[in-house]
Protein backbone atom coordinates (compact mmCIF):
# COMPACT_ATOMS: atom_id res chain seq x y z
CA UNK A 1 0.00 0.00 0.00
CA UNK A 2 1.10 3.61 -0.29
CA UNK A 3 2.08 5.99 2.47
CA UNK A 4 0.10 9.18 3.13
CA UNK A 5 2.45 12.08 3.78
CA UNK A 6 -0.14 14.61 4.88
CA UNK A 7 1.40 14.69 8.36
CA UNK A 8 4.27 17.01 9.16
CA UNK A 9 6.19 14.56 11.37
CA UNK A 10 7.91 11.51 9.96
CA UNK A 11 7.66 8.23 11.86
CA UNK A 12 10.62 7.04 13.92
CA UNK A 13 11.08 4.07 11.59
CA UNK A 14 10.08 4.99 8.01
CA UNK A 15 9.78 1.28 7.21
CA UNK A 16 7.67 0.41 10.26
CA UNK A 17 4.68 -1.96 10.37
CA UNK A 18 1.99 -1.27 7.80
CA UNK A 19 4.24 0.85 5.59
CA UNK A 20 5.12 -0.27 2.09
CA UNK A 21 7.61 1.50 -0.10
CA UNK A 22 8.01 -0.05 -3.54
CA UNK A 23 11.56 -1.03 -4.41
CA UNK A 24 13.05 -0.77 -7.91
CA UNK A 25 12.14 -3.84 -9.91
CA UNK A 26 9.14 -4.59 -7.69
CA UNK A 27 6.89 -4.49 -10.74
CA UNK A 28 5.62 -7.83 -11.82
CA UNK A 29 2.72 -9.73 -13.34
CA UNK A 30 -0.19 -7.92 -14.93
CA UNK A 31 0.47 -4.78 -12.86
CA UNK A 32 3.98 -4.26 -14.19
CA UNK A 33 3.10 -1.82 -16.97
CA UNK A 34 0.94 0.38 -14.75
CA UNK A 35 3.55 0.39 -12.01
CA UNK A 36 6.24 1.13 -14.57
CA UNK A 37 4.36 4.22 -15.68
CA UNK A 38 4.00 5.31 -12.10
CA UNK A 39 7.72 4.77 -11.51
CA UNK A 40 8.57 6.94 -14.51
CA UNK A 41 6.35 9.73 -13.24
CA UNK A 42 7.82 9.49 -9.75
CA UNK A 43 11.32 9.66 -11.21
CA UNK A 44 10.38 12.76 -13.18
CA UNK A 45 8.87 14.32 -10.05
CA UNK A 46 12.03 13.57 -8.08
CA UNK A 47 14.25 15.12 -10.75
CA UNK A 48 12.00 18.18 -10.99
CA UNK A 49 12.09 18.75 -7.22
CA UNK A 50 15.87 18.44 -7.13
CA UNK A 51 16.26 20.94 -9.96
CA UNK A 52 13.97 23.46 -8.28
CA UNK A 53 15.69 23.02 -4.92
CA UNK A 54 19.15 23.50 -6.38
CA UNK A 55 18.30 26.81 -8.03
CA UNK A 56 17.28 28.56 -4.77
CA UNK A 57 20.04 30.16 -2.69
CA UNK A 58 19.81 30.25 1.12
CA UNK A 59 19.80 34.03 0.96
CA UNK A 60 16.58 34.02 -1.08
CA UNK A 61 14.71 32.32 1.76
CA UNK A 62 16.64 34.05 4.55
CA UNK A 63 18.61 31.02 5.67
CA UNK A 64 22.30 31.16 6.71
CA UNK A 65 24.69 29.93 4.06
CA UNK A 66 27.38 28.65 6.41
CA UNK A 67 31.04 28.11 5.54
CA UNK A 68 30.90 24.40 4.63
CA UNK A 69 28.00 24.31 2.21
CA UNK A 70 28.68 22.13 -0.81
CA UNK A 71 25.11 21.47 -1.94
CA UNK A 72 24.03 23.75 -4.80
CA UNK A 73 21.00 25.67 -3.63
CA UNK A 74 19.08 24.41 -0.63
CA UNK A 75 19.51 21.17 1.29
CA UNK A 76 16.62 18.72 1.54
CA UNK A 77 16.18 19.39 5.24
CA UNK A 78 15.95 23.12 4.54
CA UNK A 79 13.13 22.61 2.03
CA UNK A 80 11.36 20.39 4.56
CA UNK A 81 11.76 23.09 7.21
CA UNK A 82 10.41 25.81 4.94
CA UNK A 83 7.46 23.64 3.92
CA UNK A 84 6.83 22.47 7.51
CA UNK A 85 6.87 18.81 6.49
CA UNK A 86 8.93 15.89 7.76
CA UNK A 87 12.47 15.55 6.38
CA UNK A 88 11.88 11.83 5.73
CA UNK A 89 8.75 12.53 3.67
CA UNK A 90 10.51 15.10 1.51
CA UNK A 91 13.55 12.87 1.08
CA UNK A 92 11.31 10.05 -0.11
CA UNK A 93 9.82 12.37 -2.72
CA UNK A 94 13.29 13.12 -4.12
CA UNK A 95 14.12 9.41 -4.03
CA UNK A 96 11.08 8.62 -6.21
CA UNK A 97 9.58 6.39 -3.51
CA UNK A 98 6.07 4.99 -4.02
CA UNK A 99 4.25 7.31 -1.61
CA UNK A 100 1.02 9.30 -1.75
CA UNK A 101 1.31 13.03 -1.08
CA UNK A 102 -1.67 15.12 0.00
CA UNK A 103 -2.52 18.35 -1.89
CA UNK A 104 -1.76 20.30 1.30
CA UNK A 105 1.82 18.97 1.40
CA UNK A 106 2.31 19.68 -2.30
CA UNK A 107 1.03 23.22 -1.76
CA UNK A 108 3.54 23.74 1.06
CA UNK A 109 6.41 22.33 -1.04
CA UNK A 110 5.42 24.54 -4.00
CA UNK A 111 5.54 27.62 -1.78
CA UNK A 112 8.85 26.59 -0.20
CA UNK A 113 10.42 26.10 -3.64
CA UNK A 114 8.97 29.40 -4.90
CA UNK A 115 7.34 27.77 -7.91
CA UNK A 116 5.62 29.94 -10.47
CA UNK A 117 2.22 29.06 -11.94
CA UNK A 118 3.51 26.75 -14.67
CA UNK A 119 5.93 24.98 -12.33
CA UNK A 120 3.23 24.53 -9.70
CA UNK A 121 0.87 22.99 -12.26
CA UNK A 122 3.66 20.66 -13.38
CA UNK A 123 4.30 19.58 -9.79
CA UNK A 124 0.68 18.63 -9.16
CA UNK A 125 0.42 16.84 -12.51
CA UNK A 126 3.50 14.72 -11.79
CA UNK A 127 2.16 13.91 -8.33
CA UNK A 128 -1.22 12.89 -9.78
CA UNK A 129 -3.03 15.37 -7.56
CA UNK A 130 -5.50 18.22 -8.03
CA UNK A 131 -4.18 21.67 -7.19
CA UNK A 132 -6.48 23.31 -4.59
CA UNK A 133 -5.24 26.71 -5.77
CA UNK A 134 -5.28 26.72 -9.59
CA UNK A 135 -2.72 29.07 -11.05
CA UNK A 136 -4.96 30.41 -13.80
CA UNK A 137 -7.64 31.83 -11.52
CA UNK A 138 -7.86 32.80 -7.88
CA UNK A 139 -9.73 30.23 -5.82
CA UNK A 140 -13.28 31.35 -5.06
CA UNK A 141 -13.11 34.49 -7.25
CA UNK A 142 -15.75 34.31 -9.96
CA UNK A 143 -16.04 36.54 -13.01
CA UNK A 144 -18.96 38.26 -11.30
CA UNK A 145 -16.80 38.99 -8.26
CA UNK A 146 -14.13 40.52 -10.48
CA UNK A 147 -16.77 42.84 -11.96
CA UNK A 148 -17.95 43.84 -8.48
CA UNK A 149 -14.39 44.69 -7.43
CA UNK A 150 -13.83 46.94 -10.41
CA UNK A 151 -17.24 48.60 -10.08
CA UNK A 152 -16.30 49.63 -6.53
CA UNK A 153 -13.61 52.02 -7.83
CA UNK A 154 -12.57 54.57 -6.66
CA UNK A 155 -13.01 52.67 -3.40
CA UNK A 156 -10.13 50.21 -2.82
CA UNK A 157 -11.39 46.61 -2.65
CA UNK A 158 -9.70 43.24 -2.25
CA UNK A 159 -10.70 39.60 -1.87
CA UNK A 160 -8.85 37.89 0.98
CA UNK A 161 -9.06 34.49 2.59
CA UNK A 162 -8.72 33.90 6.32
CA UNK A 163 -4.94 33.48 5.92
CA UNK A 164 -4.72 37.08 4.57
CA UNK A 165 -3.78 35.88 1.07
CA UNK A 166 -4.73 38.47 -1.55
CA UNK A 167 -6.86 36.54 -4.05
CA UNK A 168 -8.00 39.47 -6.20
CA UNK A 169 -8.08 43.28 -6.04
CA UNK A 170 -9.17 46.29 -8.05
CA UNK A 171 -6.76 48.81 -9.51
CA UNK A 172 -7.05 51.33 -6.65
CA UNK A 173 -6.24 48.76 -3.98
CA UNK A 174 -3.38 47.59 -6.20
CA UNK A 175 -1.71 50.99 -5.72
CA UNK A 176 -2.95 51.85 -2.21
CA UNK A 177 -0.08 50.23 -0.28
CA UNK A 178 2.45 49.38 -3.00
CA UNK A 179 2.45 48.11 -6.58
CA UNK A 180 0.85 44.74 -5.86
CA UNK A 181 1.09 43.53 -9.45
CA UNK A 182 4.87 43.85 -9.27
CA UNK A 183 5.10 41.38 -6.38
CA UNK A 184 5.56 37.63 -6.81
CA UNK A 185 2.39 35.71 -6.04
CA UNK A 186 3.85 34.07 -2.95
CA UNK A 187 4.36 37.54 -1.39
CA UNK A 188 0.78 38.73 -1.96
CA UNK A 189 -0.26 38.16 1.63
CA UNK A 190 -1.17 41.04 3.93
CA UNK A 191 0.51 39.49 6.96
CA UNK A 192 3.74 39.03 5.05
CA UNK A 193 3.62 42.55 3.64
CA UNK A 194 2.71 44.18 6.97
CA UNK A 195 5.77 42.71 8.68
CA UNK A 196 8.37 42.63 5.88
CA UNK A 197 7.62 45.03 3.02
CA UNK A 198 9.13 48.51 3.66
CA UNK A 199 6.87 50.42 1.28
CA UNK A 200 3.70 48.72 2.55
CA UNK A 201 4.71 49.40 6.15
CA UNK A 202 5.55 53.04 5.45
CA UNK A 203 1.98 53.74 4.29
CA UNK A 204 0.28 52.48 7.47
CA UNK A 205 0.03 55.42 9.88
CA UNK A 206 -0.45 53.36 13.08
CA UNK A 207 1.81 50.49 12.09
CA UNK A 208 2.50 49.00 15.52
CA UNK A 209 -1.15 48.70 16.48
CA UNK A 210 -2.20 47.53 13.02
CA UNK A 211 0.45 44.79 12.93
CA UNK A 212 -0.46 43.64 16.43
CA UNK A 213 -4.17 43.38 15.54
CA UNK A 214 -3.41 41.53 12.31
CA UNK A 215 -1.30 38.97 14.18
CA UNK A 216 -4.10 38.51 16.72
CA UNK A 217 -6.67 37.97 13.94
CA UNK A 218 -4.32 35.56 12.21
CA UNK A 219 -3.93 33.53 15.41
CA UNK A 220 -7.72 33.39 15.87
CA UNK A 221 -8.21 32.19 12.30
CA UNK A 222 -5.37 29.68 12.51
CA UNK A 223 -7.07 27.78 15.34
CA UNK A 224 -9.18 25.98 12.72
CA UNK A 225 -6.18 25.34 10.43
CA UNK A 226 -3.36 24.70 12.89
CA UNK A 227 -2.27 21.41 11.28
CA UNK A 228 -2.45 22.60 7.66
CA UNK A 229 0.95 22.90 5.93
CA UNK A 230 0.17 26.17 4.14
CA UNK A 231 -0.66 27.90 7.43
CA UNK A 232 2.37 26.42 9.16
CA UNK A 233 4.60 27.42 6.25
CA UNK A 234 3.44 31.05 6.40
CA UNK A 235 3.94 31.12 10.18
CA UNK A 236 7.45 29.70 9.83
CA UNK A 237 8.28 32.16 7.05
CA UNK A 238 7.10 35.14 9.10
CA UNK A 239 8.92 33.94 12.21
CA UNK A 240 12.14 33.54 10.27
CA UNK A 241 11.93 36.89 8.48
CA UNK A 242 10.61 39.27 11.16
CA UNK A 243 11.82 39.69 14.77
CA UNK A 244 8.87 42.05 15.22
CA UNK A 245 6.47 39.29 14.26
CA UNK A 246 8.12 36.83 16.65
CA UNK A 247 7.73 39.31 19.51
CA UNK A 248 4.06 40.02 18.69
CA UNK A 249 3.25 36.35 18.13
CA UNK A 250 4.67 35.40 21.52
CA UNK A 251 1.95 37.49 23.22
CA UNK A 252 -0.74 34.96 22.18
CA UNK A 253 -3.29 37.70 21.62
CA UNK A 254 -6.53 36.74 19.89
CA UNK A 255 -9.22 38.94 18.36
CA UNK A 256 -12.00 38.26 15.88
CA UNK A 257 -12.26 40.15 12.56
CA UNK A 258 -14.10 43.45 12.83
CA UNK A 259 -14.67 46.57 10.76
CA UNK A 260 -12.71 49.65 11.79
CA UNK A 261 -11.16 52.85 10.52
CA UNK A 262 -7.71 52.67 8.98
CA UNK A 263 -5.41 55.56 8.16
CA UNK A 264 -2.93 55.37 5.28
CA UNK A 265 -0.37 57.87 4.04
CA UNK A 266 -0.09 57.55 0.27
CA UNK A 267 2.98 59.30 -1.19
CA UNK A 268 1.07 60.63 -4.21
CA UNK A 269 -2.32 61.68 -2.84
CA UNK A 270 -1.72 62.18 0.86
CA UNK A 271 -3.54 61.07 4.02
CA UNK A 272 -6.48 58.67 3.59
CA UNK A 273 -8.94 57.88 6.40
CA UNK A 274 -10.90 54.83 5.34
CA UNK A 275 -13.53 52.61 6.90
CA UNK A 276 -12.95 48.89 6.28
CA UNK A 277 -16.05 46.78 5.62
CA UNK A 278 -15.96 42.99 5.22
CA UNK A 279 -18.43 41.29 2.89
CA UNK A 280 -18.28 37.50 3.23
CA UNK A 281 -18.47 35.55 -0.03
CA UNK A 282 -19.21 32.24 1.69
CA UNK A 283 -19.44 30.64 5.12
CA UNK A 284 -17.51 32.59 7.71
CA UNK A 285 -14.48 32.59 7.88
CA UNK A 286 -14.04 31.90 4.18
CA UNK A 287 -12.98 34.39 1.50
CA UNK A 288 -14.30 37.91 1.90
CA UNK A 289 -14.43 41.16 0.00
CA UNK A 290 -12.75 43.89 2.02
CA UNK A 291 -13.84 47.34 0.80
CA UNK A 292 -12.46 50.68 2.01
CA UNK A 293 -14.78 53.70 2.00
CA UNK A 294 -13.76 57.27 2.89
CA UNK A 295 -14.79 58.65 6.27
CA UNK A 296 -14.49 62.30 5.21
CA UNK A 297 -14.72 64.40 2.07
CA UNK A 298 -10.97 64.98 1.86
CA UNK A 299 -10.34 61.23 1.76
CA UNK A 300 -13.03 60.79 -0.88
CA UNK A 301 -11.43 63.42 -3.10
CA UNK A 302 -8.01 61.84 -2.65
CA UNK A 303 -9.32 58.37 -3.52
CA UNK A 304 -10.89 59.80 -6.66
CA UNK A 305 -7.59 61.44 -7.53
CA UNK A 306 -5.74 58.17 -7.00
CA UNK A 307 -8.22 56.37 -9.23
CA UNK A 308 -7.72 58.94 -11.99
CA UNK A 309 -3.95 58.70 -11.68
CA UNK A 310 -3.97 54.92 -11.81
CA UNK A 311 -6.20 54.98 -14.89
CA UNK A 312 -4.04 57.55 -16.65
CA UNK A 313 -0.63 56.21 -15.77
CA UNK A 314 -1.42 52.53 -16.09
CA UNK A 315 -0.79 51.85 -12.39
CA UNK A 316 2.85 52.96 -12.58
CA UNK A 317 4.26 56.41 -11.83
CA UNK A 318 2.00 59.19 -10.54
CA UNK A 319 2.40 62.79 -9.47
CA UNK A 320 3.50 63.92 -6.00
CA UNK A 321 0.87 64.85 -3.44
CA UNK A 322 0.01 68.54 -3.16
CA UNK A 323 1.71 70.44 -0.34
CA UNK A 324 -0.04 70.09 3.01
CA UNK A 325 -1.95 66.93 2.06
Amino acid sequence: MSVDVSRTQAPTDPRGPGTHVAAPGDEGGSRGAARGGGAARRAELAAFLRSRRERITPEQVRLPRGSRRRTPGLRREEVAQLAAVGVTWYTWLEQARDIHVSPQVLDAVARALMLDGAERSHLFSLAGSVDPLPGTECTGVTEGMWQVLHQLSPFPAVVQNSRFDILAHNRVYGQLMCDLDALPKEDRNCMWLAFTHPEWRSRVVDLDNTARLMAAKFRASMAEHVAEPAWKALLARLSEASPEFREVWARHEVVRPSSNTKVFRHPQVGLLQLSATSLWTGPNPGPKVLAYTPVDEASRERLERLDRLVRREGARSVEPAPAGA
